[in-house]
């Protein structure tokens, strides 16, 4: 079968972004409890804080209303216009199934969002990100001494 390969490429590169966007929301928790483990300040950057706390808060919301990603939809979009295969079910999912051949139902996933969505912002609570009068006093503080 030949592949219309603009929609192809197209649809890899959605890909590869909602790729990231996971890479982003999961790596995202590591580096903000590894980092002020360690005292890294850029971790409590509000932006990024917000970000990914934004990133988390629409993924859970997608879960609990049982609406596909538009990243899922754009890429299954592209493939077809394309001539690809596409596949069923959500972009987690699918990859879950296709990397760990792990099948679950859909109400796993919708628990596991809402736990790691939880478990982010328990960590924005025990490590709630930097604001100008907390970077000002830390910044006083260490002009003192």
């Amino acid at each position: 079968m030949r592949y219309n390969l603009p929609y192809q490429l197209l649809a890899d590169l959605v890909l590869a972004l909602h790729f990231a966007v996971v890479a982003f929301v999961v790596g995202g928790l590591v580096f903000i409890i590894i980092g002020n483990l360690n005292k890294w300040r850029w971790v409590n950057a509000l932006w990024f804080r917000l970000a990914h706390l934004g990133a988390i808060a629409v993924v859970v919301a997608e879960a609990w209303l049982e609406i596909t990603c538009p990243l899922t939809s754009l890429e299954m979009w592209l493939r077809a216009e394309s001539g690809a295969t596409i596949y069923r079910g959500g972009f987690i999912e699918h990859w879950f199934q296709r990397v760990l051949y792990y099948e679950a139902p859909p109400w796993v996933f919708v628990l596991g969002y809402s736990l790691f969505g939880l478990l982010v912002v328990a960590t924005w609570l025990r490590f709630p990100p930097a604001s100008k009068h907390r970077s000002l006093n830390a910044y006083q503080k260490g002009k003192e001494q």
